[in-house]
């Protein structure tokens, strides 16, 4: 006996949903760092120091064109082209080596306030087609998701994915968004600027 399309379509569109509510804690498990650039904007907090200097120097920073954050005390660090745990152990070195703090404890993140200037953009195959606000651990699922999921007609086994790379190559991509609902393993950690495509 043939299961009716509508069937197939409702257990899809359950099993979409299941995985989007679990998808976190997916995503936390795999690292998604990838280097800052000009514009970002990093979340740096900092312990182990006087609390009056350390409310000065925990605040988000806004990379400069020239790469670089300002910090107290040791001025210009360069910040473009370092993942942000690179980052933090490259400004813990800086306030040990100029001899300011002796155990410096530095955390960094990017900041995903409204207005980050990293996006992806889903292209086509999704209800709310458009760019979507990048932040890390982005997962493909995720993006189809904060796009409103698949269209009624989007071939979801086909989606497909370009990159470019930063010598500008393009490279794409082809996934399965069936069996990643049933296999969260297979799901894909997006980066800045990535294309997501579901033909129809």
């Amino acid at each position: 006996m043939n299961t009716p399309p509508n069937f197939d379509r409702f257990s899809f569109s359950l099993s979409f949903g299941l995985l989007l509510l679990l998808a976190p804690s997916f995503s936390s498990a795999q690292s998604g760092e990838i280097p800052l650039q000009a514009s970002d904007k990093v979340a740096i907090s900092i312990a182990g120091v006087p609390t009056d200097e350390a409310v000065s120097i925990s605040k988000v920073y806004t990379i400069s064109d020239a790469g670089s954050i300002n910090l107290l005390h040791i001025n210009e660090i360069k910040a473009a082209g370092m993942k942000p745990s690179q980052l933090q152990k490259r400004i813990e070195d800086a306030y040990k080596s100029a001899q300011i703090y002796t155990h410096p404890t530095v955390t960094v993140s990017m900041d995903s306030t409204p207005g980050d200037s990293r996006l992806v953009f889903v292209n086509g195959g999704c209800q709310k087609n458009g760019p979507v606000p990048y932040r890390t651990g982005l997962t493909l699922m995720q993006a189809v998701g904060t796009a409103g999921g698949p269209s009624p007609f989007a071939k979801t086994t086909r989606t497909q994915l370009t990159r470019t790379s930063p010598t500008g190559q393009r490279s794409t991509t082809v996934h399965d968004l069936k069996r990643i609902t049933k296999d969260a393993s297979l799901d894909v950690l997006l980066q800045p600027n990535d294309q997501i495509i579901i033909p129809e």
